[in-house]
């Protein structure tokens, strides 16, 4: 694993200069040439996993922002619904308003709004009666509690005689209450959708706050990959300029070679000559002698 403090170097010049291409020795820029070339395949090698890092969390990064426009969907879907549901429920309640605004218009043509209604004056009447059975009166207070009991049922008759003359009021009631309950069954329903679709509203805001946390990680990896990319460019372009460096210094070898062939064929050539001279003047040429004297063509 490559070290993040050595990854400061991102100019080839700075890790080798001109001047130490030109003074280094042959063996020293081999040298230097096998770390460079290391030092890039390591640098790359980390690039390649930093790289895999970030692609992993642009994933992770596109999931959550998926997984938030579902959550949008949803709850754009909820609050269509709450807002079908409330028209519903508005609807009805103003058709609810109407029936009992008939209701108490009817009521008012049969003055049933004037006094208590069955049920309350049956209750009174079970009182007054129960009060007769348990208590000790006076023959004056039972008489005018028999009085009472008399109106209070003559009331009660009354009013349920023209209840009965009247049944379409009860049924205006009945169709009421039966409007204003659906209603309010259709309000539920509107508070029912509405929790869900604020429960996918905080989801949804939630996904995206931890996409922006990943992709600023992925940012963040992004640019450790381009460090390392960059120094092993820098490392690559070194190990290029020393082995074309060691290219120069093989070509200046192999002309010196050459030259001091050359140089040595000529020295050759010369001394046969002054062999073969000495040879033409009747001088006593020895076995070596004779050897460079047909090595050179002269025999």
């Amino acid at each position: 694993m490559v070290e993040e403090a050595t990854l400061e170097v991102s100019d080839a010049d700075e890790l080798i200069t001109d001047e130490e291409l030109q003074e280094k020795s042959k063996g020293q820029l081999i040298k230097k040439a096998g770390q460079f070339r290391d030092r890039r395949n390591e640098l790359n090698q980390l690039a390649s996993s930093r790289a895999s890092d970030r692609d992993d969390l642009n994933a992770k990064t596109r999931e959550k922002v998926d997984e938030a426009q579902e959550h949008r969907e949803k709850r754009d879907e909820l609050n269509e619904r709450v807002q079908e549901h409330k028209e519903q429920r508005n609807e009805l309640n103003a058709k609810a308003n109407e029936l009992f605004d008939k209701v108490d218009e009817r009521k008012g043509d049969l003055e049933l709004d004037e006094g208590k209604d069955l049920d309350e004056l049956k209750e009174d009447i079970e009182q007054l009666e129960f009060k007769q059975q348990t208590e000790v009166l006076s023959p004056e207070d039972e008489r005018e509690l028999i009085e009472k009991i008399e109106n209070k049922r003559e009331e009660y008759q009354k009013r349920k005689e023209t209840l009965e003359d009247n049944d379409d009021l009860e049924d205006l009631v009945d169709e009421a209450e039966e409007v204003r309950a659906e209603a309010s069954n259709h309000h539920e329903k509107v508070t029912e959708l509405a929790d869900e679709a604020q429960q996918h509203h905080n989801q949804m805001i939630e996904a995206y706050r931890e996409a922006d946390d990943i992709r600023d990680e992925a940012d963040e990896m992004h640019e450790s990959f381009v460090e390392a990319q960059e120094s092993a460019d820098a490392h690559h372009e070194a190990f290029v300029r020393v082995q074309k460096r060691l290219r120069e210094l093989d070509k200046q070898e192999e002309e010196e070679r050459k030259d001091e062939r050359a140089a040595k064929q000529e020295e050759a050539r010369e001394e046969a000559e002054e062999i073969y001279e000495r040879f033409k003047e009747g001088e006593t040429v020895d076995t070596e002698d004779l050897r460079k004297l047909q090595k050179s063509g002269l025999l």
